[in-house]
């Protein structure tokens, strides 16, 4: 059940749009009416009420609520008067709606699917997602080609499936051997150095990893990285490793692990990938981006990591 629930967090809204093309058609008058109350309990604090939220699982409860507050502080109210497109599935109503929100100076829009269960003439908000699947877009069979989305917004996608179901195993694991030896269970750094070594064999191995761990992590990860000095003793990365923004916005992951926990898993994986390319690694946090400080293995710089 958990395990469904944290993978469930990233596509429930894509499974129900799988859904739409035959529920679409039962929509009925008063859905809307639900919208239009649930803005304005929003908007006036209602929702804070935890007996109007049924989450599709009680963890779930908190962070959405949390979201849903989040959400109330940042929208323009005044600005976000486009209707929503309604669906609606068995007793579940979703509504895709379009929104205006400001941040610092800056204001934006971004689409986000509300899911509502309803009971009777009660009515009750049940999940919030921002990627959505418009499958119900699809003609009939048969179909080769399927609406797709950003490679960004996939790259995100991949990532947060993968980093639920290692951060599932991270806390059964911590919990039955403790935290040090569920870290154990997630380095890679053999595997990890032998690869730059093989595929970039036109360097020194040490060289090699740096400037595939800049290529892994540009093209096969989509994040943004900027190799800033690459010597044989010494190398500087800059990333801005979407971990950690995965770790911020989801609803799921702080309720599973502790920041703290959750940062030193990432140092962890990192130190033992360097460690086996002759690298030492020192981390300094930068707003979203980490620095790497690689110094030759046996040199006097330490590995200790920053605050």
């Amino acid at each position: 059940m958990r395990m469904a629930t944290r993978i469930g967090n990233a596509i429930a809204a894509a499974i129900a749009m799988m859904l739409l093309a035959g529920g679409a058609s039962h929509v009925r008058a008063d859905d809307l009416a639900i919208w239009r109350e649930f803005m304005k309990e929003l908007r006036g604090g209602g929702m804070a009420d935890t007996s109007r939220v049924r989450t599709y699982d009680p963890a779930q409860r908190a962070p959405l609520m949390a979201a849903l507050e989040g959400m109330r502080g940042l929208l323009l109210w005044d600005s976000c008067t486009t209707a929503p497109e309604v669906f609606r599935v068995g007793d579940q109503v979703h509504f895709v709606a379009p929104l205006v929100f400001q941040q610092g100076g800056a204001t934006g829009h971004a689409t986000f699917c509300f899911t509502f269960l309803t009971r009777g003439e009660r009515w009750y908000f049940q999940h919030l997602e921002s990627i959505v699947l418009r499958l119900d877009r699809l003609g009939p069979p048969p179909v080769s080609s399927f609406p797709d989305l950003p490679e960004e917004r996939k790259a995100w996608m991949r990532d947060e499936l993968q980093t639920s179901l290692d951060i599932a195993h991270y806390v059964t694991l911590a919990r039955e051997k403790g935290a040090e030896a569920a870290r154990s269970w997630f380095v890679d750094g053999a595997g990890y150095a032998l690869a730059a070594r093989t595929w970039v064999p036109f360097v020194p191995p040490q060289r090699a990893f740096v400037l595939y761990l800049c290529w892994e992590q540009a093209n096969l990860r989509g994040q943004k990285v900027t190799l800033e000095a690459l010597a044989d003793s010494a190398a500087r990365v800059r990333l801005a490793p979407r971990w950690f923004e995965l770790y911020r916005r989801t609803t799921h992951l702080r309720t599973e692990i502790s920041e703290a926990d959750y940062r030193a898993l990432f140092e962890t994986i990192w130190r033992d990938r360097a460690a086996n390319a002759g690298w030492n690694v020192a981390f300094a946090y930068e707003g979203d981006e980490v620095v790497f400080a690689l110094t030759r293995a046996g040199s006097r710089a330490g590995t200790s990591s920053a605050p």
